[in-house]
């Protein structure tokens, strides 16, 4: 009997723990997708000049300009070719990961 109520409860912790990895995942992968951005936007969309800072823009407005790159709608002479490269599912991460970024003082 007590096996049986360990095995149960080891069962249940282990349950109660899957939702909460699978939400580390989806901020790992979200993270590893916006990393790409850094090399113009900043680390975590934090701009140094030159180029938007990502970090704070509304999810909504961040994928609408998204999806106007890669359907070829807003004019960029690089970003077009890189939305490309994402599914919209991604592009959909990527916005969600930049509006939680908190922005700089700066921008």
């Amino acid at each position: 009997m007590l096996k049986r109520i360990w095995i149960l409860s080891l069962a249940g912790m282990w349950a109660a723990a899957a939702p909460a990895h699978a939400q580390g995942m989806a901020d790992t992968t979200a993270r590893s997708l916006a990393a790409t951005c850094a090399n113009c936007h900043g680390t975590n969309g934090h701009s140094a000049g030159g180029t938007e800072s990502l970090a704070g823009v509304p999810r909504d407005t961040l994928l609408r300009k998204l999806e106007a790159f890669r359907s070829g709608e807003k004019p960029a002479t690089i970003m077009h070719q890189i939305a490309r490269g994402y599914t919209p599912e991604q592009l959909a991460q990527i916005a969600t990961y930049f509006a939680a970024q908190r922005p700089s003082a700066r921008n």
